[in-house]
């Protein structure tokens, strides 16, 4: 594909629109998919295949970009592969194998968008570290990048902890939902989402690019009313629910 530095910026600023829009529509409608599945939605597919399918762009397509990169074989850009792939290739092909997927369903246009979205952002953000931006081997002392690696690797704990205890909530051949406890339950309902968000604050930190922004502004502006709507819910299901867990940011929101 043509591919210039003006394409990227088009691109990069689309993601920023994307994600006013994705806002909106979220803070009215909540996404149908999860624990939210609803009718009307059209066709479905297993969630389980849905999600492989989901995440699989940020994994090969950022992949494809990254190798044509005039800077891919350089030490940070490697790096930043490196983490990128890292929270990508757990979340394809190794988090859908640990939850219970059995019988739901996930709505095929969930699954484009989610495709759409994947794709642009895996451009913006391979291109940028491997071709449009320069990082000599002085970024690695800089401290954008070690406060933004530091910040992504406590995101990565957060979450892959806070699903590890959704995931062991119920015992093997037991339904239903329960309060979740440990970790940061103790202060949020969605610790998981806060641990993304985190992820992506610390990648917009390290590379200290606008792709990166694009991403984690996207990003919250996906999970927080995400966060909120399951908050919601789980006060609703739960008469004992903690009052004074928040929904996202601990004793804030």
């Amino acid at each position: 594909m043509p591919d210039t530095l003006e394409i990227h910026s088009l691109v990069v600023w689309l993601i920023f629109g994307m994600a006013a829009v994705t806002f909106v529509m979220v803070v009215f409608i909540t996404a149908p998919y999860g624990r939210h599945m609803s009718e009307g939605w059209g066709p479905s597919l297993p969630a389980r295949a849905g999600w492989i399918l989901m995440e699989t762009p940020p994994v090969l397509v950022f992949f494809g970009f990254y190798s044509m990169g005039q800077f891919r074989a350089e030490t940070v850009p490697l790096i930043f592969l490196f983490l990128w792939q890292s929270h990508y290739i757990y979340r394809a092909y190794v988090f859908p194998f640990k939850t219970r997927h059995s019988g739901k369903e996930m709505p095929v246009l969930v699954l484009l968008l989610a495709v759409i979205f994947n794709s642009l952002n895996a451009y913006i953000n391979a291109r940028w570290i491997s071709h449009f931006g320069q990082y000599s081997m002085d970024w690695l002392t800089d401290p954008r990048f070690i406060i933004g690696v530091v910040v992504f690797f406590s995101g990565m704990f957060i979450n892959r902890q806070s699903d590890n205890i959704l995931i062991n909530l119920r015992k093997p051949g037991e339904s239903g939902y329960k309060i979740p406890k440990g970790g940061l339950y103790r202060f949020v309902s969605c610790p998981n989402y806060l641990g993304e968000l985190l992820e992506w604050l610390g990648w917009a930190i390290a590379t200290w690019a606008l792709a990166g922004l694009a991403f984690a502004i996207y990003t919250a502006a996906n999970l927080a009313p995400r966060a909120v709507t399951n908050h919601k819910w789980y006060q609703d299901k739960f008469p004992d629910y903690p009052e004074k867990r928040r929904a996202l940011i601990p004793f804030v929101i």
